[in-house]
């Protein structure tokens, strides 16, 4: 993938984040790392939305829980064998990188970048 395309993904990523983190004042807390109010959370089912046919519900909602507060390390501290496929987010002079293989088994990891709120998915 050439860096063009690698930074606007990352734009795409940084807009879509920032479009889900501004709503009505009572939808979100506005504190990082703190979940929001279940009920306050659009739930398709409960709002009376039929389910597609052959719909089959493998894991309850919620089910996969969020990384909340991730820790990272210098790029040159790392010790991950060869190649790594990694999403990557750069704002400002900030950069981080979250490996897939982790993203794999948790999807989620809500973060902040250079101040602003984001949320990395898989």
């Amino acid at each position: 993938m050439d860096l063009s395309r690698l930074a606007l993904g990352g734009l795409a990523l940084a807009a879509l984040t920032a479009w889900a983190f501004t709503g009505s004042p009572g939808s979100m807390s506005g504190v990082p790392n703190q979940r929001a109010d279940p009920s306050d959370v659009y739930n398709p089912v409960l709002a009376g939305e039929r389910l597609p046919d052959g719909f089959r519900q493998l894991l309850p909602r919620d089910g996969i829980a969020p990384i909340y507060e991730p820790t990272f390390v210098d790029a040159d501290e790392v010790g991950w064998p060869g190649p790594t496929q990694v999403i990557g987010v750069a704002r400002g002079d900030e950069a981080k990188a979250y490996p897939v293989s982790f993203l794999n088994g948790r999807e989620m990891v809500v973060d902040e970048i250079d101040g602003l709120p984001i949320l990395v998915t898989w």
